[in-house]
């Protein structure tokens, strides 16, 4: 699938962040609901990339989330009259410890990090990410889940008074949902996102709260998730739901397996489009391959 960039995008205009949000960690965390705010993190020195970071600009307004538009250059626009404060997680299920958090609860218990993670479509299109955030088994963890406890579903916010594209996409099967075996979800690689480029997490790339599963295509990624639930059985999913024939449970990047209608071959690097080989679980092999069977990438 050849993805094309329309003439005329350009670099939205950057938001200036006052001097002062550098100054305390607390009133960053504590303030994060402002536009284009610096959050102090540490990058994991773990996680590194063979390529260089995508621009910010482009990341930023090169977008999937169809519960705004399918046209990816016209979600940031359409999704900034979308409120992402105030906002609560509820984590329920076969735990021990269910719980609602507020997302500053989040932004403050967690451990906040930086992350750089190669980041692939199903579409074929990639990009290089600084993801600010935590890791998903911090959060499951402190929710002690129980012996029955196989998967872990999510589930997106539902609000078509704020997001145009749920009143035009009326066939889809919203809210979006998304599933995870557990000890996928359990993985050093599984993250929630909270920001990115340094920055609170935009609208139009899953404020204020997303998965981010860098082995997996990338609408594995639940965006402005408002619960996660721990099940027995293997949950259904939003894709493979609405086009089961296209999308599968599992949906690990593997260029041997072609989409019904496009290689996986090859992707694009965003904003230049350049063609490079696509790698097995995205370059995680070494994280993430001895989950799967061989089967399931």
């Amino acid at each position: 699938m050849l993805i094309r960039i329309r003439p005329g995008w350009q670099m939205p205009e950057r938001l200036a962040t006052p001097e002062s949000v550098y100054l305390n960690r607390r009133a960053v965390l504590g303030a994060m609901a402002l536009p284009g705010l610096v959050v102090a993190a540490n990058r994991n020195p773990e996680f590194t990339l063979d390529r260089p970071i995508t621009p910010e600009w482009a990341a930023t307004s090169f977008n999937n989330y169809y519960e705004f538009s399918t046209d990816k250059q016209a979600v940031r626009k359409l999704a900034q009259n979308f409120k992402p404060r105030p906002w609560t997680l509820e984590v329920k299920g076969h735990c021990a410890k269910p719980r609602t958090w507020g997302i500053e609860e989040l932004e403050r218990e967690m451990p906040v990090e930086e992350r750089l993670y190669r980041h692939r479509c199903v579409e074929a299109w990639a990009m290089a990410v600084p993801w600010l955030g935590f890791p998903l088994a911090e959060l499951l963890r402190r929710a002690e889940p129980t012996a029955k406890a196989r998967f872990v579903r999510f589930v997106s916010v539902k609000r078509p008074e704020e997001m145009p594209g749920m009143q035009f996409s009326g066939n889809y099967p919203w809210p979006y949902y998304e599933g995870l075996r557990l000890d996928e979800a359990m993985n050093p690689l599984a993250f929630l996102a909270t920001g990115l480029y340094g920055k609170v997490l935009p609208n139009q790339n899953g404020a204020p709260l997303r998965a981010v599963l860098p082995w997996k295509y990338g609408f594995k990624s639940a965006k402005a998730i408002v619960s996660i639930e721990l099940v027995e059985k293997r949950p259904d999913t939003f894709w493979n739901t609405a086009v089961p024939r296209e999308y599968g449970f599992h949906a690990n990047v593997d260029p041997a397996k072609p989409h019904p209608r496009w290689s996986q071959a090859v992707e694009q690097l965003l904003p230049n489009m350049e063609r490079v080989a696509t790698q097995a679980y995205n370059g995680y092999g070494k994280w993430v391959a001895a989950l799967y069977n061989g089967s399931e990438i």
